[in-house]
């Protein structure tokens, strides 16, 4: 930003340094009168002929009438050359690999989609079809990394969501997800460990790609659910010989009534299903384990592998 002294300098006429310029109509739409007090009203800014006005970046520094004004830009709209253009990624990195024999793919992404999680639910199958079909070799292997765990708090409950979208994209043939609630880094997006990442990547591969079907290929996903009074009974696939907790008690399980106010919940493993109840819920709606950004939780399959996280309702979350 140009500092006040430089603005007035440069605004004399026939002194030396860099020249003022001036601003189209167009441009002169973003500059926004402000009272005495700053406060910005719905006018805009009268320009007259001795108003110049200085840009650096998305900042501009107006001097008008010996007056100092700072507004900033709004964003740059979206063009060619941005990363986030429309068909820009695709058309960049995988158009050209479109000829050659494919086998499978992995997928890891959704952060950036984390607060448009119900879109997620038509975009990642869509996007999923959408490469078979340029490839034209049939529904090939598509195996992709759930979100791991994160702090994210804007909008809450964001990643939780986004990793339902996530599990649901399941539906569709030849496809895996790798588990990674529990390889997180709270306060890093990228965490280091991608060894286990890839392991359970190739766990999927092995499984359902190469035939090998003694390999269990994930942890415990969410099969069903069955109320008995004040409990709620939670069945899985995936669970190998049988469920484990990492700890003393099962964490990470929460149980909510018809008012959808959630409370955390007792939970024991009971054969190859969870029973999840609470003294302060005698008719439970619903029940969750796992949903949050960065949940504490701990049910395992016997080949070590964590549990999707789930939910039985679908209350809009985000």
């Amino acid at each position: 930003m140009v500092g006040s002294t430089d603005l007035h300098r440069a605004g004399a006429a026939g002194e030396g340094g860099p020249q003022p310029h001036r601003r189209s109509s167009s441009q002169r739409e973003i500059l926004r009168r402000h009272d005495r007090a700053g406060q910005s009203d719905a006018g805009h800014l009268s320009i007259d002929s001795r108003c110049h006005v200085h840009s650096t970046g998305r900042n501009l520094a107006l001097c008008n009438r010996g007056k100092l004004r700072r507004v900033q830009l709004p964003p740059e709209p979206i063009g060619p050359g941005n990363h986030n253009m429309p068909y820009g990624l695709f058309n960049g990195m995988i158009a050209p690999l479109v000829p050659f024999a494919i086998r499978g793919a992995i997928w890891y992404q959704g952060e950036s989609n984390a607060d448009r999680a119900r879109q997620y639910r038509t975009l990642f199958p869509t996007l999923i079809r959408d490469w078979r079909r340029v490839w034209g070799q049939g529904d090939f292997a598509f195996h992709f990394v759930q979100l791991a765990n994160f702090i994210f708090v804007n909008p809450a409950l964001a990643w939780a969501e986004l990793r339902e979208a996530q599990t649901m994209a399941l539906a569709l043939p030849h496809t895996g997800m790798a588990v990674s609630i529990d390889i997180g880094e709270a306060e890093d997006v990228h965490p280091r460990n991608k060894q286990d990442v890839g392991l359970r990547l190739a766990l999927n591969a092995l499984h359902q790609t190469y035939g090998q079907e003694s390999v269990i290929p994930c942890g415990p996903l969410f099969k069903g659910a069955k109320w008995e009074g004040n409990r709620v009974r939670a069945s899985f696939d995936y669970v190998g010989a049988g469920l484990q907790c990492h700890g003393e008690t099962l964490k990470g399980f929460a149980i909510a009534g018809e008012d959808r106010k959630f409370v955390p919940a007792e939970a024991q493993i009971e054969g190859e299903t969870v029973v999840i109840s609470s003294p302060v819920i005698q008719e439970p709606a619903a029940v969750r384990y796992a949903w949050a950004d960065n949940p504490v939780c701990n049910l395992y399959n016997s080949a070590n592998l964590p549990a999707s996280p789930f939910r039985t309702d679908d209350w809009e979350t985000v």
